[in-house]
């Protein structure tokens, strides 16, 4: 498979590929924020937690990478609260 441009976009159906989820309420929601590839996969390096593998703190989320994360972890978030 060919990688897109991480500064590129993606559609609807390469979104559900990178974070593994065909729930189209969260395919739409991560796609209106507009995050390009890259931005999404920071989101994901984040929601699994493997920010804290890299040593170094790395720098907060902004923008559409935060909204990502928010949107990917949101469910994580609604379980801990049951």
């Amino acid at each position: 498979m060919n990688r897109a441009p991480a500064d590129r976009r993606p559609t609807l159906s390469e979104i559900a590929q990178l974070v593994g989820d065909d729930d189209p309420e969260k395919l739409a929601q991560i796609l209106a924020t507009g995050a390009t590839i890259a931005e999404i996969e920071k989101a994901l390096l984040w929601a699994s937690g493997a920010q804290d593998a890299m040593g170094d703190v790395p720098p907060p989320l902004e923008g559409p990478a935060a909204q990502v994360y928010d949107i990917l972890t949101a469910d994580q978030f609604e379980d801990e609260r049951r």
